[in-house]
C-alpha cells in the first residue's frame, strides 16, 4: 500500500514539474537571463551594435568609476527624487483620507463601489497614452490649457526689447512646471491603488477595536488617530518602500512630455531616461547604460533597508528580544 502511495505521488510531483517548466522558461529568458547579461556587460567597454555581437573587451570596474564621478547621474537621481517626493506626499494623505471616508460605516455613503472604480480607474491606463495626452493639453501656444487662461484673461508676461508683453504659459519650458506636472501625472495615475491598499489595510483591522472605543465614548476622530493609523503602520511602510521603488523606475512619463531627454535644462531627466539615453540615443554606451542600471539598483536597495531599518516598530523588535 505503501509503495502504491509512493507512486503516486511521484507521478504527480512529474506532472507538477511539467507545469511550473513554462513559468521558469519565460523567467529565465525574460529576468534572469537579461539581468546577468546586464550585470556582464557592465563590466566591458560595449558599444553599438559591434559591442552587442561580441565586439567588446573586458574592462573591470571602469564604468563603476566613471559613474562615481558622473554630474549627470547624480542629477538625474536627484531629479528622480525630488518628483517622487512631491507626488508621494499628497498621494499618500489624500489616499489615506479617502479610505478612510470610504471604509467608515458610520458615514453611510453611497456608491462606494463606484466611487473606488472611478478612484482607481487612471490606474489602468498606459503611461505613454497619459504622456501624450498631457503634452497635447499643456501644449504651447493653443493648448487645452492655455485656452481655458486666455478665456480668463490669464497670460504669461515676458519681457522683451524692454517691453512686457503678454503671451501663453510654455509649462514645458519651466522647470517648476515641468517638474510639477509629472508629480501631478503620477499621483493622478496611482493614488487609487494607494486608496485600494489603505482600504484593504482598514478592513483587516478588527471592528472589535472600534467597537470597544465607542463603548468607552471616542468619536471618528479619535478611533481614526488612535486606532486606525497605528494598525495601518505596516501597509503604509509597504507601500513606501513599493512607491520608492516604482519611484525610481519612472520613464515614460518624464520621457515622452518634452524631448525625450529630460528638457527643461534636463530637470526632469530620471534616471531610467538617462539610462536609455545612454544606450540607444547618440553614442550607444550598452556598458555604461548597464553600470547606471546596477548602480541605481543599489541605491534602491540601501533606500529601501534604510526604511525598514528606521520606520519599523521598535515595540514589536524589543517583544522578540
Amino acid at each position: 500500500m505503501s509503495q502504491k502511495k509512493i507512486g503516486n505521488e511521484t507521478r504527480v510531483n512529474r506532472w507538477g514539474y511539467f507545469f511550473v517548466l513554462p513559468f521558469v522558461i519565460v523567467y529565465f529568458l525574460f529576468n534572469l537571463y537579461p539581468t546577468l547579461y546586464t550585470l556582464m556587460l557592465a563590466f566591458t567597454n560595449s558599444k553599438g551594435f559591434s559591442g552587442l555581437s561580441g565586439n567588446y573587451v573586458f574592462v573591470g570596474m571602469k564604468n563603476f568609476s566613471k559613474l562615481v564621478q558622473d554630474q549627470y547621474f547624480w542629477g538625474a537621481l536627484s531629479n528622480t527624487f525630488v518628483m517622487w517626493g512631491w507626488n508621494f506626499a499628497p498621494q499618500l494623505g489624500i489616499a489615506l483620507l479617502l479610505s478612510i471616508w470610504l471604509s467608515d460605516i458610520r458615514l453611510k455613503l453611497k456608491g462606494q463601489g463606484f466611487f473606488r472604480a472611478v478612484i482607481y480607474m487612471p490606474n489602468l491606463l498606459t503611461a505613454a497614452s497619459v504622456a501624450l495626452l498631457y503634452r497635447s493639453l499643456f501644449g504651447y501656444p493653443i493648448g487645452p490649457v492655455n485656452q481655458f487662461l486666455q478665456s480668463l484673461d490669464i497670460y504669461d508676461i515676458v519681457e522683451r526689447d524692454g517691453k512686457a508683453i503678454r503671451e501663453a504659459f510654455n509649462f514645458f519650458r519651466d522647470v517648476s512646471m515641468s517638474r510639477g506636472i509629472v508629480a501631478f501625472i503620477q499621483w493622478w495615475m496611482w493614488y487609487g491603488h494607494t486608496v485600494i491598499m489603505l482600504m484593504a489595510g482598514i478592513t483587516s483591522i478588527s471592528s472589535s477595536l472600534y467597537e470597544s472605543a465607542v463603548v468607552d465614548g471616542a468619536n471618528s476622530r479619535q478611533t481614526t488617530w488612535y486606532i486606525t493609523l497605528p494598525m495601518l503602520r505596516p501597509m503604509m511602510l509597504y507601500i513606501l518602500v513599493t512607491n520608492m521603488i516604482g519611484g525610481m523606475q519612472m520613464l515614460e512619463i518624464p520621457f515622452l512630455l518634452t524631448d525625450m531627454r529630460g528638457a527643461p535644462d534636463f530637470k526632469i531627466r530620471t534616471t531610467n531616461v538617462y539610462i536609455y539615453n545612454m544606450a540607444f540615443q547618440g553614442v550607444n554606451d550598452y556598458a555604461y547604460a548597464a553600470a547606471i542600471s546596477i548602480g541605481v539598483f543599489i541605491v534602491t536597495i540601501i533606500l529601501a533597508l534604510s526604511i525598514f531599518f528606521f520606520l519599523q516598530d521598535r515595540s514589536e523588535l524589543k517583544k522578540r528580544v
